[in-house]
């Protein structure tokens, strides 16, 4: 189970176990974002996300993470790391999680509230 969730720069090669989070669109920039993950037994490893880094969040509550890049909104399962839902075309700024363990996500001219996945706003 993923307990941990942070934006770094490129680790070197080998440094950690990596996982590679790419979905195929001829649009794709060339960007890429890493997020360090740690898990309940404070094992590490990286995850490289396609475009370029905004912001990273975790919900315990519903054990989900939300990743914004500048390409994709990814939705990470905490207990199999795996992608679960994701949206293009991300316009949003800012991400955060409320005290109740909820998503608040912000654009340029709105703010949502996302519980539990990207489609329940």
């Amino acid at each position: 189970m993923i307990t941990k969730a942070e934006i770094i720069e490129q680790p070197y090669s080998g440094q950690f176990k990596e996982r590679i989070y790419d979905i195929s669109n001829p649009w794709n920039s060339q960007d890429w974002t890493w997020i360090k993950f740690e898990d309940e037994n404070y094992n590490e490893w990286c995850g490289q996300f396609r475009g370029a880094q905004q912001a990273v969040a975790l919900s315990s509550k519903h054990n989900k993470i939300l990743v914004a890049t500048f390409d994709y909104l990814f939705q990470i399962d905490c207990a199999s790391g795996k992608v679960t839902e994701y949206e293009s075309i991300n316009t949003y700024q800012d991400l955060t999680i409320t005290p109740f363990g909820d998503f608040i996500i912000a654009d340029y001219y709105n703010i949502e509230i996302i519980r539990g996945t990207i489609s329940d706003r």
